[in-house]
């Protein structure tokens, strides 16, 4: 059955929901999952395409917050690597464990003794259920497993290990998993104003607005409304009738990408900042090798967000300070992303940007709207639980709540990538065994590197993509020069993942923005051009998404401008 975006829109606002949630980053798909599972009536709306927010521009780590530990954060970091485990598990394809190498040089903020107390801890907290067990390099060591990494005045080198993710993959799934349950989940919709009860003034649900046709409305009403539009959130909650101070501190973090061959990292290396022994990360990724986060306060359009010249800078600097013979340099860069925490406003305005508390916060005003804000993207499953256990609390009260409601196990049910993946099989073997499926599914035509790229991607269902492929071998047509991604990537994009523009196919749907050297400003045309056969767009259409495309790329090259080399 396909999932396309118009056939979501069609079906918005047909009947009353039971819940209505308003965004479609992390938090809200899994909200919408969450209570799909359940047996409650869902639709989920986003103002522009699933996971275009903070959910697709993270440092792509599910991990336990080693460093929240110093903050004495202990119950944080136990539910951060319980969650871990988890997505581990119902996500095997994205999300696969990765080494983190930690240094420690003479002089270092942190001693090497505290750091392997610190690791000892940690894996406590995980009931020694980590990904791997630590174990602790010396120098010479380290020169081997890290060539690139300075070891002047190295004393030793931890590497204990974490997971990395597709954060924007894990959003759609999540999304798509809650629309396999029932759930209306309609990209490209925004909530314009809420409708209330003219007696109580509670609100009944909202007005929405269609932001890629003709911009038509629709009412949809519900028994209840959730907001997680994360840096969006007090914004939303300004159309409510609570006129409270801001909820939000959120602060910026920023990353860069450049080639594997200019940083070659085997994993990720921590870094503290030379100026002000900021934790950072130069993270692996295939091909390339990317380098974040900042963290400083912004204030402004969220959609708007853009790495800047000292940004840049800043990153720049630490990692010619860990890795002096592969020096980067602004022309290194291939590309940016920025990205808004959505941090809970801490009392008192002397707290520094890395301190404020990543814990969440669920709040129901006096007009019955239901916010969650803070939180990290490692523990969104469980986050979501919260929020539709307290969602549930207040369709009982307004006598709202349908009957035989059940448990929806979200800790237990694969996402769709993941259904019948084998629990006692290798997953890297699996990965194997998926992208030879994926090249007999294809008649033969796809070659192996685009095959495994569709395993890690999607999964059990890459042979399904590759199908496409052997219904018409045109589809095996790579997007971009040099990169494994193909055309069947469109039609599966928009027939089965709500993909809707060019950005959705080019940022979300894949990572060809991040990774091709031009961002994919050739492969826009290409995709252009398929995702008009597949849409019906005309040639003022087909121009006008181009050039929102390109307008995505020059947000993110909007550092060039002050940068002084």
């Amino acid at each position: 059955m396909s999932i396309t975006r118009q056939k979501m829109w069609d079906r918005l606002g047909e009947e009353p929901v039971d819940l209505l949630v308003v965004g479609g980053g992390i938090n809200g798909a899994g909200i919408a999952r969450d209570a799909a599972l359940r047996g409650l009536n869902v639709a989920l709306v986003e103002g522009r395409d699933l996971a275009y927010g903070t959910s697709s521009r993270s440092s792509k780590l599910v991990h336990g917050g080693l460093r929240y530990l110093e903050q004495l954060e202990f119950s944080l970091v136990f539910e951060s690597v319980s969650e871990r485990r988890i997505l581990m598990d119902i996500a095997p394809h994205l999300v696969r464990p990765l080494g983190f190498l930690f240094p420690v040089y003479r002089g270092a903020p942190k001693n090497l003794t505290l750091v392997k107390t610190g690791l000892w801890l940690y894996e406590g907290l995980s009931l020694f259920r980590s990904p791997k067990r630590h174990r602790r390099l010396k120098p010479r060591d380290v020169k081997k497993e890290e060539p690139a990494l300075t070891v002047e005045n190295l004393k030793g080198a931890p590497l204990y290990y974490d997971c990395a993710t597709d954060d924007a993959r894990l959003t759609i799934e999540t999304a798509l998993d809650a629309a396999d349950h029932g759930a209306t989940i309609a990209t490209w919709t925004k909530a314009v104003s809420f409708l209330k009860d003219e007696e109580t003034g509670r609100i009944t649900g909202a007005v929405v607005k269609d932001n890629l046709a003709n911009g038509g409305l629709k009412e949809v009403r519900a028994h209840a409304v959730i907001n997680a539009t994360g840096p969006w959130t007090d914004r939303v909650r300004a159309m409510s009738s609570d006129q409270s101070a801001p909820l939000l501190r959120p602060t910026k973090g920023i990353h860069i990408v450049v080639e594997r061959e200019v940083l070659p990292v085997n994993n990720a290396v921590v870094c503290f900042h030379p100026d002000d022994d900021r934790v950072l990360f130069a993270i692996p990724w295939g091909e390339q090798t990317y380098l974040g986060t900042t963290d400083t306060d912004f204030k402004g359009d969220p959609g708007q967000v853009s790495a800047d010249a000292d940004d840049v800078h800043y990153l720049i600097n630490v990692a010619n300070e860990y890795f002096p013979e592969h020096p980067i340099t602004a022309d290194d860069i291939i590309a940016t992303w920025a990205g808004l925490r959505p941090l809970i406003a801490p009392p008192g305005e002397d707290v520094s940007e890395s301190d404020v508390s990543r814990e969440h916060q669920i709040i129901i005003g006096s007009d019955g709207l239901i916010t969650i804000a803070g939180g990290k993207l490692t523990t969104y499953r469980k986050m979501s639980a919260e929020v539709v256990d307290r969602a549930v609390a207040f369709l009982r009260l307004a006598n709202k709540l349908p009957k035989n409601l059940g448990d929806p196990k979200t800790e237990f049910r694969s996402l769709l990538g993941a259904r019948g993946w084998p629990d006692d099989e290798d997953d890297d073997d699996i990965l194997r065994i998926l992208a030879k499926r994926s090249i007999e599914a294809s008649d033969d035509i796809l070659d192996e590197e685009t095959a495994t790229y569709l395993g890690y991607t999607y999964g059990v269902r890459a042979p399904a993509v590759a199908r496409l492929v052997a219904e018409n071998p045109e589809l095996a047509q790579k997007i971009g020069e040099n990169r494994p991604e193909i055309l069947a990537q469109v039609d599966w994009g928009v027939q089965m993942e709500l993909a809707a523009t060019i950005t959705d196919i080019l940022i979300q749907r894949t990572q060809v923005y991040y990774r091709a050297k031009d961002q994919g400003l050739k492969a826009a045309q290409v995709v252009a051009e398929r995702m008009a056969h597949l849409l019906s767009w005309d040639q003022e259409t087909i121009d006008e998404q181009i050039q929102r495309y390109v307008n995505d790329v020059e947000l993110s090259r909007k550092w060039r401008e002050g940068f002084d080399s």
